[in-house]
């Protein structure tokens, strides 16, 4: 890839929060759907809770004292389904979401706090009950939109289904993208809803559409908002999107593997999560700040339940994503400790209320994102190893002014440890703990370590700089 990277620099510096709608917050009981379940519910595939955009914004200040700085919330149009990504109409806002004057709220409440909005582009598919497949159903091969998708036969069947979908599911039709009038009208809606303010879109299953149409794509929405922030979904490698011509970053599950593997699974020592820090920096290249680092989402297992119930590892796993290159994205309730197995278990209401969030956890994601945003070293600094020595890692981050040292130990406690400095070397005689408040000395150059407990992060700031530092 070329070592010339452009994207938007508020993304750079941004926290991420993505938001599932009908699980965040029921802002407005009049718009529930139909059988709408108590906020506690267990989610299902099919149950609806009820959040909404009023909800969201009734919850920006929340957000904001957290240290968000940008929302992703996954699609809220016009739909059949809770998660919604089965558009029936991509121009208009689901009727249990809201209206248009309440994503104007929302857009307008963001940009007074200075945060970002990103939506989701689901223009793989759509859902069954989008207007142009609806007219192929009832018109069969004399449909207008019959080159809209692919359709083996007519008249069309849903079981088995005589059109190519998305993952096998009858109700999710694979849109033909390179069909001209197909990919006006998806073009014609990523201008509508930019000019509506969102500030950049996400990309569900990019990796299922013809690159040029993510070219042309990238071209409409940046003559819009030259500022506008692209991400693509992807779980494997993102070589094919470092073209510069595409996306401006990806959702690194990528690396999300590798924490997990290291911080919550015991699956990798540090030597093996160092080797795969290395090879997936020097995949991304320039790119490298500019992808979300994710610990979770509305497609995996809760974190905390990836974790047993154990904090520790959890901290583990915040403390490295805060602190290393690339864009924190937290899932929504991950920071109060929400739990749940895969889908639809990980799409449960959001907990409020203090009193049966886990303010441990919070304060911790409250402390970190606080630090990330006060030190430029964690959005602007360079990064180098420090010390692998068996499960216990070491990492600098820095600029010529500013430092941050990380040290990992997922496994059992440990005494006397060293670590050699590098060219933190000369920054401080000695360190202070963001996360507990202890002081760390230095001795000819190294971090010296008394005790390192078991299942524990340190993240060190030169004694006198304790603006990460929480007391929630």
């Amino acid at each position: 890839m070329s070592q010339e990277w452009t994207a938007p620099e508020w993304a750079r510096k941004a926290v991420f929060y993505q938001i599932f709608p009908d699980r965040f917050c029921n802002g407005d009981t009049t718009n529930d759907p139909p059988g709408t379940v108590p906020w506690d519910s267990t989610p299902t595939r099919d149950n609806f809770f009820g959040g909404d955009l009023a909800g969201v914004r009734s919850k920006l200040d929340y957000l904001h004292h957290l240290g968000i700085t940008a929302l992703y919330l996954t699609p809220f149009f016009e739909a059949k389904t809770n998660h919604r990504y089965d558009t029936s109409d991509y121009l208009q806002i689901d009727p249990a979401v809201g209206t248009l004057a309440d994503y104007h709220g929302v857009v307008a409440d963001l940009k007074a706090r200075g945060m970002h909005l990103i939506l989701d582009a689901v223009y793989n598919h759509c859902g069954d009950g989008f207007g142009a497949f609806e007219d192929v159903r009832q018109q069969g091969a004399a449909s207008r939109h019959k080159d809209w998708f692919f359709i083996d036969s007519f008249p069309i069947t849903a079981d088995p289904p005589s059109y190519q979908t998305c993952g096998g599911a009858a109700f999710l039709p694979k849109l033909n993208t390179q069909n001209p009038a197909t990919r006006e009208y998806l073009l014609h809606v990523t201008r509508y809803w930019l000019e509506q303010g969102a500030d950049g879109w996400r990309l569900d299953v990019p990796w299922k559409v013809p690159m040029d149409f993510w070219r042309e794509f990238r071209q409409v929405v940046l003559s819009i908002n030259p500022n506008a922030f692209i991400v693509g979904e992807e779980w494997r490698s993102a070589r094919s999107w470092l073209g510069g011509d595409t996306v401006h970053g990806v959702m690194n599950y990528r690396l999300r593997d590798a924490i997990l593997d290291y911080c919550a699974l015991d699956r990798m020592d540090a030597e093996d999560f160092d080797h795969e820090l290395d090879e997936l920096r020097r995949e991304h290249g320039a790119s490298v700040d500019f992808h979300l680092t994710l610990l979770g989402s509305h497609d995996t297992p809760r974190i905390l339940t990836l974790c047993e119930g154990d904090v520790r590892r959890v901290t583990l796993a915040v403390a490295f994503q805060m602190t290393y290159r690339g864009i924190p994205m937290i899932y929504y309730g991950d920071e109060v400790g929400i739990t749940g197995g895969t889908d639809p278990l990980c799409r449960a209401g959001m907990i409020w209320g203090s009193n049966r969030q886990n303010r441990l956890l919070h304060a911790t994601f409250c402390t970190l994102i606080r630090l990330r945003h006060t030190c430029p070293a964690l959005t602007e600094g360079g990064f180098e190893t420090l010390r692998v020595f068996n499960a216990i890692y070491a990492y600098h981050r820095f600029t010529q002014t500013e430092s941050v040292v990380v040290v990992l130990n997922p496994r059992e406690g440990r005494r006397n440890i060293h670590i050699p400095l590098g060219q933190a070397s000369e920054r401080a005689s000695a360190w202070y703990d963001v996360l507990k408040g202890g002081i760390f000395p230095t001795e000819a150059g190294k971090l010296i370590i008394e005790t390192l407990p078991e299942c524990s992060a340190l993240v060190l700031v030169p004694t006198g700089k304790t603006h990460g530092q929480s007391h929630d």
